[in-house]
């Protein structure tokens, strides 16, 4: 198969003192993006004529590559300020013309020509895009990588390579802006990221994610000739963060020294590698049938895996030790690094000059980074350089390593594989389907089978049956005639014998049988009577028990009056007594009240100084102390001396004064969550629901809200409320209420029901979102809190809901005409609803569903500005989280050509 790749430079820059002709100069940029695979025949590819090259594969197909070279002045640190300030800078440098001169004296320079230069006014976003961004790029369309930085110490490589950027974002370097780009391109699903962190210190590869492992072997694959470090500690990578993390501890391990050049001057080469691998499709092929040469079948795309491989270095300063003034263990770090560079400059200049041999393996820097000078990679350098004169002999020996590596040429392949586990994942898919398709035909067969049986035997009953019928109907209709028959011959046969008998049976009664009969008659008769004379001496036993009755009832007529004046000198004494009970516990509460209000202000005074700012208070504290003994009880020790169902029972008092003060014990005891389980048990919330359904006085209103609030908090406590009808109760309450503390009561406990899961549509079903919204016209600070704390969490509750695929669809709240609101108070100055929303926003951006009516509504702004202004760290990366996961923002974002 033809492999795919792409042309990253033309012709060669003779790189000397005589400028290279523009024409080739801008015939290659670095602005250059990668096309998608393109395939190329193996005779249109160009071949590299030099048999010497980093990498030991032979011939293959690919496309030529040249290295391309950008050079980046550092600006004048404050000693150069101070020891040149009568001198003029050694180099002089044209960005418009890429070009830079360098001046041999106040007369003489010699000019030089790279693919990019940049001031010291360049900013770190622009080095990224000129120098790195295309290598990221084509790592991600499956090619090997390498960004490199080189010059002297003290010129900035650390600073433009590996700059962290946690104060301020602008001066991230390019590791950080490299990992930035390669996630916000892959699929977190598919696709994967791995990285490894290396130094390499005297000639010794070690792991800075492991300081332990502190020589690792290079490993070489005779066949294609990849350089590979199976020992090193490779880390997954699944967002910024954990990146960020992983750079600080390899820095943290790194070894730097104090010099003369530089305060913090890095004693190792860094390398950090970074594998990615990303699954994709091939083409699909058209076969032709032998029947019909026209039509085709068209086989399935074949699933591939691209691994490429992005290696960024940040190379040692070279120094010259007269300068440096590294002495002891200090010199022998310099001797090693300068070891490895110049083994690294003489390899670049042997492939510049096609020489027959490159000495590759006389250092274990070059042995890495033989994929990067003449191999597959693509391969960009930075040198840094700097402004002073005292070190123009340095930074000449740079500007020409960079002009000899333009000359350096690679042949880039992508490297392409079948991803035989999920080509074989997804063939397993087409069979279960294929079986399970024919496991239910297979049934379907033998259930149709089954049901033609059933239906066969069904008609041959029916058949059976209505025979089976038709024969014993026969069977009766002759049976009936035949019992017809017999019976008109029995009734003529009585009738003939009847006629015969009459005469002597008469005669037969008359004389004998007579006297018996009466006889007959006179014993039922006597049996009447007896049976009449018992039912009388009945009814008189029955009359006389009734006599007996009203005589009683009559003498106990005055006991009862008795009875009757004790019970209601009974009841009166247990009201009496009731009254008591519940003056005592008003007293009992009031006592403790005042003990916790005593104890605040004691804290109050203790905080604001040794003396009184308030001398009337004394007396009565004293006196509460004073009817206390001394003991300091709390509010809720009420449960333990008065009980809840007496203080729950006092709600309902006639007397407004007990309502309210038993409303604000409650709802004083409910702020503490060991109470609140105690409190519901004795039906408290029914009790408070009751109360902000039933009274019209505003304070019951506000306490008992204050109450379900506190109780609103424990999760439990919230479906008990929505089942007893509590939001339609505090919707209406929210609707009728108008003082500004009754509402921020009402809105906390709307806000915090908006924080469960399985009330969403409980909520708009019965008003909730609409009551929220409708509080605003409250415009009171406090109420704003509550109510943008509440739309926090309700799309909150809703972006989860749509990341674990529960629900789908836009989002509630904008359906309920939340968004334009959202969107005003996004700059409110209040600073809690500022944060509220803005959590809001980010939110409401993660649902796709969401993102066309936030960009008609302006929220798109919104977000871009809490990506730069949020005072948060946390909301900042989420907003710009969000924003680069949303195809429709990103695609918003170009045309309005906003950046991050």
């Amino acid at each position: 198969m033809a492999s795919n790749g792409y042309r990253n430079g033309t012709g060669t820059n003779k790189g000397a003192i005589k400028p290279p002709a523009s024409s080739n100069i801008r015939s290659s940029s670095f602005k250059s993006r990668l096309p998608p695979s393109s395939n190329h025949s193996p005779g249109s590819a160009l071949r590299r004529t030099s048999s010497a090259s980093f990498t030991t594969a032979a011939g293959g197909d690919g496309v030529p590559g040249r290295v391309r070279v950008a050079v980046r002045l550092r600006p004048r640190n404050a000693e150069e300020s101070t020891a040149d300030a009568d001198f003029a800078d050694c180099v002089e440098l044209q960005p418009e013309l890429k070009r830079l001169k360098l001046r041999k004296n106040n007369w003489e320079s010699e000019t030089y020509e790279f693919d990019e230069v940049l001031t010291e006014f360049a900013s770190q976003k622009r080095v990224y895009e000129v120098v790195a961004k295309p290598v990221v790029e084509s790592v991600l369309d499956g090619y090997n990588g390498t960004v490199m930085a080189y010059g002297q110490t003290g010129t900035g490589k650390t600073f433009t390579l590996g700059r962290l950027g946690e104060e301020d974002t602008s001066a991230r370097g390019i590791m950080v802006r490299s990992m930035e780009e390669i996630l916000v391109n892959v699929s977190r699903e598919t696709d994967s990221i791995s990285v490894s962190y290396l130094q390499l210190y005297m000639e010794t590869i070690q792991d800075l994610l492991d300081p332990a492992n502190d020589n690792i072997s290079i490993v070489e694959d005779p066949r294609t000739g990849d350089v590979s470090l199976p020992g090193a500690t490779h880390v997954e990578i699944k967002d910024e963060q954990s990146f960020l993390e992983l750079l600080r501890l390899g820095e943290a391990h790194r070894i730097a020294a104090n010099t003369k050049l530089n305060t913090e001057s890095s004693r190792s080469h860094a390398i950090l590698m970074v594998h990615v691998k990303r699954s994709v499709l091939g083409e699909e092929v058209a076969i032709p049938t032998e029947s019909d040469k026209s039509s085709h079948f068209v086989k399935p795309p074949k699933p591939l895996v691209r691994k490429s491989k992005l290696v960024l270095v940040d190379l040692a300063g070279s120094e010259r030790v007269q300068k440096s003034g590294s002495e002891g263990h200090m010199l022998e770090e310099a001797k090693s690094i300068n070891l490895s560079l110049s083994a690294l400059g003489k390899c670049i200049n042997a492939l510049a000059e096609n020489s027959a041999h490159v000495p590759i393996r006389d250092s274990k820097l070059t042995r890495l980074l033989r994929d990067s000078f003449g191999g597959t990679a693509r391969t960009s350098l930075i040198v840094t350089i700097g402004p002073s004169p005292r070190h123009r002999g340095e930074t000449a020996s740079t500007i020409l390593f960079g002009q000899r590596a333009m000359k350096v040429e690679n042949m880039l392949r992508i490297k392409e594989e079948f991803d035989y586990k999920s080509l074989a994942r997804r063939l397993e898919i087409q069979l279960d389907k294929l079986i399970a398709e024919n496991e239910r035909q297979q049934k379907a067969f033998d259930d149709e089978v089954e049901r033609i049986n059933l239906e066969a035997q069904n008609r041959v009953s029916e058949v059976e049956r209505n025979f089976t019928d038709a024969l014993e109907k026969e069977r009766l209709k002759c049976q009936m005639e035949y019992m017809e028959s017999v019976k008109k011959l029995e009734e003529k046969m009585i009738e003939n014998q009847q006629k015969h008998q009459h005469d002597g049976f008469m005669k037969d009664k008359c004389n004998g049988e007579g006297p018996g009969f009466c006889e007959d008659i006179a014993v039922i008769k006597k049996l009447l009577e007896k049976e009449t004379h018992m039912r009388k001496e009945a009814e008189k036993e029955v009359n006389k028990l009734k006599s007996q009755l009203g005589q009683h009832m009559d003498a106990g007529a005055g006991g009862d009056a008795e009875i009757l004046k004790l019970q209601i000198a009974l009841e009166d004494e247990v009201h009496q007594k009731k009254k008591l009970e519940e003056e005592i516990i008003i007293l009992r509460s009031q006592m403790l009240q005042l003990t916790f209000e005593a104890d605040q202000m004691r804290r109050c005074l203790a905080r604001g100084g040794s003396g009184n700012a308030y001398p009337g208070l004394d007396s009565p504290m004293s006196q509460v102390r004073d009817s206390l003994s001394g003991h300091k009880t709390p509010v809720s020790a009420l449960f333990d001396q008065v009980g809840v169902e007496k203080i729950l029972d006092l709600l309902e008092s006639e007397d407004a004064n007990v309502r309210i003060h038993a409303v604000k014990v409650v709802a004083n005891l409910a702020a503490e969550e060991a109470n609140q389980e105690r409190i519901v048990e004795a039906g408290g919330l029914t009790s408070l629901l009751m109360l902000l359904r039933s009274y019209e006085d505003e304070t019951v209103r506000r306490v008992a809200a204050g109450a379900i609030a506190n109780l609103a908090m424990n999760e439990a406590n919230q479906e008990l409320i929505m089942v007893q009808g509590g939001i339609s109760l505090l919707s209406t309450t929210a609707s009728d209420a108008e003082d500004p503390q009754t509402l921020r009561m009402v809105a906390g406990a709307i806000a915090n029901l908006c924080g469960n899961d399985k009330l969403q549509a409980t909520l708009r079903s019965e008003g909730g979102i609409k009551a929220l919204l409708g509080m605003v016209r409250c415009r009171h600070p406090d109420v704003l809190s509550q109510v943008a704390r509440g739309i926090a969490n309700f799309a909150k509750c809703e972006s989860r809901a749509s990341t674990n695929g529960i629900r789908s669809g836009r989002s509630l709240l904008i359906d309920e005409g939340a968004l334009p609101w959202i969107v005003q108070s996004a700059n409110n100055d209040a600073a809690p609803i500022r944060r509220h929303i803005e959590l809001a926003l980010c939110h409401l951006a993660q649902h796709e569903a969401n993102a066309k009516d936030m960009i008609n509504g302006g929220a798109l702004w919104e977000l871009v500005r809490i990506t730069r202004d949020c005072s948060r760290e946390d909301i900042r990366s989420l907003a710009r989280r969000t924003l680069n996961s949303s195809l429709l923002f990103r695609s918003e974002m170009r045309r309005l050509r906003i950046e991050l």
